[in-house]
C-alpha cells in the first residue's frame, strides 16, 4: 500500500535565511564601496605623504641654517668651537674632495650631490658652502630619521572605519529590505507544506480503501486504473518531497540488497505497466549489495522505471537489468517508445519534451543531481521513435 510508502518530515522548513542573506550581501556591498573609496583615500594619503616630506625638508633646511649661522658666529679668538648637536638630527662637514672634516652621522651617505635625498627611513639635505669659510668645508650634510608609519596607520584605520560603517549600514538596510521577502517565503513554505499534506492524506486514503476493496471484492480494471493513477501521483509527490528537503537534511546510508530493492520497485509499478500491456522484463543478478542512501536510490529507480513506462508504446517490453560489471553495480532500463529528441535538455528542471504526458519536469533533474552528488555514471542513449536506454554505473566501494 502507498500508505507505507509516503512520509514527510514536516519540520523541514523551506525558509530563506534573512540573516545569512543580509550578512552575505552586506559584506559584498561593503567591499565594493570600500574599493571605490580606496581611490580617493590613496590620493589623500599621497597628499599627506607629500606634505610630510615637505615638513621634513623644511626642518632639515632650518637646522642647516642654524648650523651655518653658528659657524659664521664663531670668533677666531675662541679656542674651541662647539659644533651644534641635536637629538633627532645629525650633521657632517666635507671638503671639496668629499673627505670628512667633522661628522656625527652613523651611516655613510650614498651620494653627496646638492639637494634633498631619501634613503630607506633616512632623509638628508646636502648644502654647498662658499669657499674660505666654515673651517675649509665645502659641503654641509644634515640628516634625520623619519618614518611615515603614522600616516599609513591613519589611512588603515580610516579604511577599517569606513568598511565597518558601510557593513553596519548595509546590514541594517538589507535586513529591512529582506523582511517582505522573508514573509512571502514563509507563506510560500507553509502553502507548500500544507499542499503536500493535503495531497498525502487523500492519496493514502484512496490507496488504503482500494486495497481493502480489492481484498474483499476482487480486482477489476477500474480499480487498477485508480491504483495506477495514484502511484503515478505518488511518484510526483515523492519528487516534490525530496525537492523540498534537498540541502536541508542528510540522508543516511546503509547496505542495501540492490536486487531485492529493484524487484520491489518493479512490483510497485507493475499495475501501471499493465494498463498499457507493457511487459516488465527483469534480469536481476542476485547478491548485489551496495552502501548508499535508500531515498536517493529510490528516486533514481522510480523516475527511470516510471518514465520508461510512461513513454513506451502499448504492447511493448521494458527491459530492466541489474548486474555487476568489473566490480561495479550497473542498473539499466531500456524502453521501446517515443525516444528523446534532445538528451541534454531532459535533465533541465521543468523541461518536458511531451507536455501531453503530464508531470512537472523535475524527476530527471533530481536524478541528475543525485548522480553528480554520488559520482554515479549516467549514460543515456536514445533513438527517436524507437526507444531509450538509461544506464547507471555506481562507483566501486
Amino acid at each position: 500500500m502507498i500508505l507505507s510508502k509516503i512520509s514527510v518530515v514536516w519540520d523541514t522548513v523551506l525558509i530563506f535565511d534573512a540573516r545569512k542573506f543580509a550578512r552575505k550581501y552586506a559584506i559584498i556591498y561593503s567591499l565594493v564601496l570600500a574599493v571605490l573609496l580606496i581611490v580617493p583615500l590613496i590620493t589623500y594619503v599621497g597628499l599627506l605623504l607629500q606634505i610630510d616630506e615637505a615638513k621634513v625638508k623644511l626642518s632639515l633646511d632650518s637646522k642647516a641654517k642654524e648650523i651655518m649661522l653658528s659657524m659664521q658666529n664663531y670668533k677666531n679668538s675662541d679656542k674651541i668651537y662647539h659644533f651644534p648637536r641635536y637629538k633627532e638630527y645629525s650633521a657632517a662637514l666635507y671638503d671639496e674632495r668629499y673627505k670628512t672634516i667633522f661628522s656625527t652621522l652613523d651611516f655613510k651617505p650614498n651620494t653627496l650631490t646638492e639637494g634633498f635625498h631619501h634613503y630607506a627611513n633616512r632623509y638628508y639635505y646636502v648644502y654647498p658652502l662658499p669657499k674660505g669659510y666654515y673651517f675649509g668645508a665645502s659641503i654641509l650634510l644634515v640628516e634625520t630619521v623619519h618614518t611615515s608609519s603614522s600616516i599609513y596607520l591613519y589611512a588603515f584605520s580610516v579604511l577599517i572605519a569606513i568598511f565597518i560603517a558601510l557593513f553596519i549600514f548595509s546590514l541594517l538596510l538589507l535586513r529591512n529590505f529582506s523582511v517582505p521577502f522573508e514573509k512571502l517565503n514563509r507563506q510560500l513554505d507553509n502553502f507548500i507544506k500544507d499542499s503536500m499534506h493535503e495531497i498525502n492524506t487523500p492519496l493514502s486514503i484512496i490507496n488504503l480503501n482500494v486495497d481493502l476493496f480489492v481484498g474483499k471484492n476482487g480486482d477489476n480494471k477500474y480499480l487498477s486504473r485508480i491504483k495506477s493513477a495514484s502511484k503515478t501521483l505518488a511518484t510526483i509527490y515523492n519528487d516534490m518531497d525530496y525537492l523540498i528537503k534537498q540541502g536541508r537534511i542528510e540522508y543516511t546510508k546503509k547496505m542495501i540488497d540492490m536486487g531485492e530493492f529493484v524487484q520491489n520497485r518493479v512490483d510497485y509499478f507493475q499495475e501501471v505497466a499493465n494498463l498499457k500491456n507493457i511487459v516488465l522484463d527483469i534480469h536481476i543478478e542476485n547478491g548485489v549489495m551496495y552502501h548508499c542512501s535508500k531515498t536517493k536510490l529510490q528516486r533514481i529507480v522510480d523516475n527511470t522505471i516510471s518514465n520508461a513506462i510512461k513513454y513506451s508504446n502499448n504492447d511493448t517490453r521494458v527491459l530492466i537489468s541489474l548486474r555487476l560489471v568489473e566490480g561495479r553495480v550497473v542498473f539499466e532500463v531500456e524502453d521501446h517508445g517515443v525516444g528523446i529528441k534532445n538528451v541534454q535538455k531532459i535533465f533541465s528542471r521543468y523541461y518536458r519534451e511531451d507536455e501531453a504526458k503530464g508531470g512537472f519536469g523535475i524527476g530527471l533533474n533530481i536524478v541528475k543531481q543525485i548522480t553528480e552528488e554520488e559520482h554515479i555514471g549516467l549514460d543515456v542513449k536514445s533513438i527517436p521513435g524507437k526507444g531509450t536506454t538509461f544506464t547507471y554505473t555506481f562507483p566501486s566501494q
